[in-house]
């Protein structure tokens, strides 16, 4: 049955929407997936603030370019399912890979970091991404190393001075004992 252009005016938008929206798109072939695995992997994604959309191929590939993006025809070829990763690219690549191999369904066939398109295994390498968490986490260490430094360089003639007293007060000690 064919879509009406009002409908796919409303995908195209729709689809911009994600795109705008998403830090990775990761294509899969959705092939032999039930309504109830792709309720499923919905969810799972939707954990990390994801969306998994069948795409009509020709209106995706319009959004892309609409959008500014490269229009990777390779992955825009037979039955696609979008993965509309949200800022934690990590996170949400990696939902995606674990939910495919727990149901051994589905299959990832690229991905699209910005205006760069991976192949299958490009795609994959993004799950190895850290998280948003351990990237704050490596942010804040790296942020926080000068002012431990410099917290240590301040204090340190303080204590050699304290050390140096003490030091003498010893002697002084041990000289009026003896």
């Amino acid at each position: 049955m064919a879509i009406t252009r009002e409908k796919k005016a409303e995908l195209l938008n729709q689809y911009k929407e994600h795109i705008q929206g998403s830090s990775a798109l990761v294509f899969t072939n959705f092939r032999g997936l039930s309504v109830a695995q792709l309720a499923s992997l919905r969810a799972k994604l939707g954990e990390n603030s994801s969306r998994y959309v069948v795409v009509k191929n020709s209106i995706l590939g319009i959004a892309l370019e609409e959008s500014g993006l490269p229009t990777p025809e390779q992955l825009l070829a037979g039955p696609n399912a979008v993965a509309f990763i949200g800022e934690d690219i990590g996170r949400g690549v990696k939902g995606l890979l674990d939910w495919i191999r727990a149901e051994k369904a589905g299959e990832v066939s690229g991905a699209m970091l910005g205006a760069s398109v991976l192949d299958a295994k490009g795609a994959e390498a993004l799950a190895d991404l850290p998280t948003k968490e351990q990237t704050l986490a490596m942010v804040l260490g790296a942020l926080n190393a000068p002012a431990s430094s410099l917290a240590r360089m301040l204090t340190a003639p303080g204590a050699s001075l304290v050390r140096v007293i003490n030091a003498h007060v010893e002697k002084q000690q041990g000289a009026e004992a003896a």
